[in-house]
């Protein structure tokens, strides 16, 4: 089996996690949560890096910190995964959805200003599968209608926009570091900010608002999201390799690239567009009409050989759980529908090999060697 993401741990992770072993240091007090949160800001730009439990830690804090609330509104994308709504609909704020691009997968900026009402308090971009998000327009909104912009760059560890690194724009930024990222700590997740103000304030609600002095009195509500000198250990050695694993990254998606331009009936992630060259965080296809079958009988016969797959995100207005709590009914975006029900991803991690990839392009070149 060739599974969907193999992680690659090849640096200097062993030697970092037997010193925290040696050290005693295996909780958050460890020096090397310090080390990855600055070494961390630095690569994207940033003042202050904010070391958390996981990527959707990193959003609760972050919506949270930009003082969203009941009665608030949050312009962001329908496809994506369900934390950045999960954590909207959590602090008591409506997400308020655009449909995506149909090129690049990403949210489709021009819909955004459309749909803000003098509710709207922030807009939350989510970088998606490999490419960024077109900022440029985005802020401009942003910047015209005084909202904050949280940026969820949890996929785009070392891509930039415009040269740019993501996670360097907005108020806030957040990143994950599940295995199957670019800089993986196991589990993790980072929230990143220039504002002083808004750095203690992630700070403090990462660590269930204890208060100086008085420890145990609590005038605020946060969280127990705290990451362990472990997970930090691990993440330091990764992001010492994260140029070496942006290169694998792009070597591998051109190579799916070249043995997959041909096939007919399917849309293949775009390489490039004038402001970024893609990462492929994971390289995705989407089926197009022109093929009867669905992406969930080729994922099907894909197992069969021996191949993992993943299907694409479930748009969030489609999401049962948001639907029974009376989001989003009626709601339609024909882009995200489309490419949910069509869109599936390929084996795509770092240990993925040249023998790897021959194995899977020669599966699914079967797959879908039935005329459409």
């Amino acid at each position: 089996m060739i599974p969907v993401n193999t992680p690659l741990l090849d640096g200097n992770e062993r030697a970092y996690l037997l010193e925290c072993v040696d050290s005693g240091w295996i909780s958050s007090e460890g020096p090397f949560v310090g080390r990855f949160e600055q070494a961390f800001a630095a690569a994207v730009g940033r003042k202050h890096g904010i070391a958390c439990a996981n990527g959707s830690g990193a959003l609760d804090i972050a919506v949270a910190a930009a003082g969203i609330g009941p009665g608030d509104e949050v312009i962001m994308p329908t496809f994506t995964i369900i934390s950045p709504a999960a954590s909207v609909v959590r602090a008591g704020a409506t997400p308020v959805l655009v449909d995506s691009d149909p090129d690049s997968w990403n949210m489709d900026v021009a819909q955004i200003e459309a749909r803000i009402t003098p509710r709207t308090k922030a807009i939350l971009v989510v970088h998606l599968y490999g490419l960024p998000v077109e900022m440029d327009p985005l802020l401009d909104i942003a910047r015209r209608h005084g909202l904050q912009v949280i940026e969820d760059a949890a996929e785009m560890h070392g891509q930039t926009y415009r040269d740019r690194p993501c996670g360097s724009f907005g108020e806030l930024s957040t990143f994950s570091f599940y295995p199957n990222k670019h800089v993986t700590c196991g589990e993790g997740g980072m929230v990143l900010t220039d504002d002083d103000t808004i750095a203690e304030d992630c700070r403090r609600l990462r660590n269930l608002c204890f208060q100086p002095g008085r420890r145990f009195v609590h005038e605020q509500l946060g969280w127990n999201y705290r990451m362990t000198n472990m997970q930090a250990a691990i993440g330091l050695a990764q992001l010492e390799n994260l140029d070496a694993h942006i290169q694998r990254k792009r070597e591998m998606g051109a190579a799916y690239q070249a043995a997959l331009r041909d096939l007919s009936g399917i849309q293949l992630p775009l390489a490039q567009t004038d402001y970024a060259e893609s990462i492929y965080w994971v390289f995705g296809i989407v089926l197009t009409a022109a093929r009867q079958i669905d992406a969930t009988e080729i994922m099907r016969q894909l197992a069969d050989r021996g191949i993992g797959t993943r299907p694409f995100f479930w748009p969030v207005h489609e999401q049962p759980v948001f639907r029974k709590q009376g989001l989003f009914a009626d709601e339609s975006y024909p882009v995200a529908e489309r490419i949910a029900r069509r869109g599936f991803y390929i084996p795509s991690g770092l240990g993925l090999t040249a023998t790897d990839i021959s194995e899977v392009t020669s599966a699914l070149k079967h797959c879908l060697a039935t005329p459409s």
